[in-house]
């Protein structure tokens, strides 16, 4: 068992900050786009799918780049 020094361990970053939760949340925003803009039942889902769509998009983008 190891015990890490306190001043050398990596904090831990808030969740918004996590690459690998943030991308989750985007790759299901665009899969939430997809569903809304292949649905027949709601004139609202469609008509806000392509935004969710392109949020969900530029969120994956942008998140890729922060690190591991």
């Amino acid at each position: 068992m190891t015990h890490e020094n306190p001043a050398t361990a990596k904090p831990k970053r808030p969740f918004f900050l996590r690459r690998g939760a943030m991308e989750n949340i985007a790759t299901a925003l665009i899969a939430i786009g997809f569903l809304m803009l292949f649905q027949p039942f709601a004139l609202v889902l469609y008509t806000y799918s392509l935004v969710t769509l392109l949020a969900g998009t530029v969120m994956f983008i942008i998140v890729s780049k922060f690190p591991e």
